[in-house]
């Protein structure tokens, strides 16, 4: 097999060649990063036959997942990726134990009785209706938070308030603004159970792919995955000296790679796959795309390889090109823009 047979296979399995429904989708994926709300829904925007802004959000919630990131999934996967430590801490409000986060790495304010007592509080709240964070904080101040325990509950990369996720109390609203809503009663699936499900639908999806490959995307040590890949039916083949693996999914590869594709910051074509060993993202172009801030920009695949990033702000669009492409290629962009973008006005290369 060579690297343009991998490429339709690796697209059309990611459903960028081969549209699907949305839940179809969400779930072949793994769910898709959400830390930035628009990039998740041009992700599914771009994978979707179904696609509809007033009804995306139905079926899906926002939680952390895949390596410990914000992903938009189908509520049905709660189980799947809200794990709470193996169902032992589902619904836990007691505090007294070692976290991530009180354990002195930064300050932490809250005492264990004070924690609990703020999270029923939150937890009645987000039972009746969806809150926003700074409801919530509002909420909490009312009931005599100080600003120390703001700070610890509401910690920007999670804290208190992640814990309460994480633990199968409540979840994101499928929206762009930061509010939560209580989640639905669901049973956690154990831990190696889940892990190993992941795999498979990577395998199935996201594959073919490279042992390297899964590592990177599920953050596993090369040990559990060659135990993942001796538990699952998976099969192989050589491709430029490197072994791809994958789990046959009975599709047909047969469509090609279109001239241009936009791909969504955060995209599981770029986050899918070892980011230097990429077949899509030429090494030179690495840092365009994910910068040192750890951002991953959406880039503009051209006939299947990165040659830039895009920005959309109200009618324009700004593609900012990585080398020199022919004016039969931007006339390319420029169509795939249009009619991806019907509201588009002015296109602009730097």
């Amino acid at each position: 097999m060579n690297i343009e047979e991998l490429k339709i296979r690796q697209l059309t399995n990611q459903h960028l060649l081969d549209p699907s429904d949305k839940l179809t989708v969400i779930r072949d994926l793994c769910g898709v990063q959400a830390q930035f709300f628009p990039n998740a829904m041009h992700s599914l925007r771009i994978r979707c036959n179904d696609y509809d802004e007033n009804t995306v959000a139905d079926g899906l919630v926002k939680n952390w997942s895949v390596r410990g990131t914000v992903h938009v999934f189908a509520e049905s996967d709660l189980p799947l990726f809200v794990r709470c430590n193996n169902g032992e801490a589902y619904r836990k409000n007691e505090w007294g134990g070692y976290t991530f986060w009180n354990d002195g790495r930064r300050v932490w304010a809250l005492t264990p009785e004070r924690q609990k007592y703020f999270a029923n509080i939150m937890i009645a709240a987000v039972s009746e209706r969806a809150y926003t964070r700074d409801e919530l904080k509002e909420l909490c101040r009312a009931h005599g938070m100080d600003a120390e325990e703001v700070d610890s509950m509401f910690e920007s990369w999670g804290g208190g308030i992640r814990e309460l996720c994480e633990r199968g109390f409540m979840h994101y609203v499928v929206q762009e603004k930061k509010a939560y809503i209580a989640s639905p009663e669901f049973s956690p699936i154990p831990e190696e159970e889940a892990k190993l499900e992941i795999a498979r639908r990577y395998f199935t999806n996201i594959g073919p792919a490279t042992i390297h490959d899964v590592m990177y995307y599920t953050g596993a040590k090369q040990a559990e995955v060659k135990n993942w890949l001796k538990m699952l039916p998976v099969e192989a083949f050589d491709c430029e000296g490197k072994t791809y693996y994958y789990i046959p999914n009975g599709k047909n590869y047969d469509k090609e790679i279109p001239p241009c594709i936009f791909l969504a910051g955060f995209d599981q074509l770029m986050l899918g796959y070892q980011k230097k060993e990429s077949v899509y993202l030429p090494q030179e172009h690495l840092r365009g795309i994910f910068n040192l801030a750890r951002i991953v920009m959406p880039p503009i695949l051209l006939h299947g390889k990165v040659v830039g990033k895009w920005k959309k702000k109200n009618e324009n669009l700004i593609c900012t090109l990585f080398e020199t492409v022919s004016d039969r290629e931007k006339k390319d962009i420029c169509d795939t823009a249009e009619g991806l973008w019907r509201s588009i006005k002015k296109i602009t290369f730097e």
